[in-house]
């Protein structure tokens, strides 16, 4: 038993002095190739048990017979356990290049193609994400085109509905100061009318940078849609006589709901206003709420004649107002895309659909807890 255990002893000696050599190798060799490393991991291998035996043989346990056979035989296995070593260190490396060829890519703004020949498990896990990656990162450039395509479309519009009335503004405040007006009062009444115009439009533009700068801030209260809605058709009754379109409610659910009310207020009063612009003389607009299983569901239908289909994916996009018939005589298009800002901060969501004779609007949040 003692002498099992002095060769025990021996030999993890000369095996732990040759680990410790080939830790420092690996070290040395951390920035080199992987080939490198799994070389020197092979061969600490074998040089650990010729260590070992060579102690164990200086100690007089072994007989030189005994130790030329066992030296032959660790000599044998040094061979054929670098070659394993080196013919899987440049199988990793090329499929790794491969890897790395595929990659580059991504700089080009292409999608990620991966190598068609097999590979170890961790470069085939690496692989998938970096396709997963590529597919993230072709939506987000998408993403990133629409949304510059829409600011370019917001600019070209907020420019040409401001170049109208600051035109007109000048021409009247003009006609004021040489004297000329004849109806002062009648210049000043439309002065103040532009200027709530312009107001208008800063304030749309306002919510609207709050909203992508996510800077909106809610005040959520336990309030009943029924109040909201009847605020919001009482609000807009005047703007529908004057275009004599009947504003009916009269499917709508007391239903609780947690919302910031002046935000969702705001919501209700675009959507109407909306509706009420586009719809003829001797149209009607509705509104209802009912229950569904993702929460409530509140609906402004009109009667604008529908939205082209292709149209229908950009009508909450911001500065979109799709064709001159259905341009609002007000605004910039910014509209409904608040409202679809206001309605994801409140973790819902903002939809259109066509139907006999206009559009329906939707506006789905969760429910109260009760």
């Amino acid at each position: 038993m003692r002498d099992t255990l002095l060769i025990a002893l021996f030999a993890f000696l000369g095996a732990g002095a040759a680990g410790l050599l080939g830790a420092g190798a690996l070290w040395l060799l951390r920035r080199r190739s992987l080939t490198a490393s799994l070389a020197v991991v092979a061969a600490v291998a074998v040089t650990a048990m010729l260590a070992g035996t060579l102690v164990v043989a200086w100690a007089m346990f072994l007989s030189p017979h005994d130790l030329t056979v066992v030296t032959t035989v660790v000599a044998m296995a040094a061979v054929v356990s670098l070659a394993t070593a080196l013919l899987l260190g440049r199988w990793v490396v090329a499929r790794s290049r491969e890897l790395q060829l595929a990659a580059r890519s991504f700089g080009d703004g292409g999608a990620f193609a991966a190598p068609a020949r097999p590979a170890v498990s961790e470069l085939a896990a690496l692989s998938d994400e970096l396709a997963h990656t590529s597919a993230r990162l072709a939506e987000s450039r998408d993403r990133e085109r629409a949304l510059e395509t829409s600011r370019r479309e917001l600019v070209a519009w907020i420019s040409h509905d401001l170049r109208t009335p600051l035109a007109g503004l000048r021409a009247m405040s003009e006609a004021l100061e040489d004297g000329v007006a004849a109806d002062p009062d009648r210049y000043l009444k439309q002065i103040r009318a532009e200027v709530e115009r312009l107001n208008d439009m800063v304030g749309d533009l306002f919510e609207l940078s709050r909203i992508h700068a996510g800077a909106l801030t809610l005040s959520l209260s336990r309030v009943s849609l029924y109040d909201l809605v009847g605020d919001a058709l009482a609000g807009a009754d005047p703007l529908a006589r004057e275009h004599g379109v009947k504003l009916v409610g009269d499917r709508v659910e007391p239903v609780p709901v947690e919302v910031d009310g002046k935000e969702m207020s705001r919501v209700l009063g675009n959507l109407l206003l909306n509706a009420i612009r586009r719809t003829p003389a001797d149209g009607t607009v509705a509104i209802a709420t009912e229950r569904c299983p993702d929460g409530v569901v509140l609906s402004v239908t009109d009667g604008c004649g529908g939205i082209p289909e292709e149209d229908l994916p950009r009508v909450f996009d911001t500065g979109w107002r799709g064709t001159h018939a259905r341009t609002p005589p007000a605004g910039a298009g910014l509209g409904l895309a608040i409202v679809r800002g206001i309605v994801e901060a409140h973790r819902g969501r903002a939809a259109v659909c066509n139907i006999s004779g206009g559009c329906r609007f939707e506006v789905t949040l969760p429910a109260a807890d009760s």
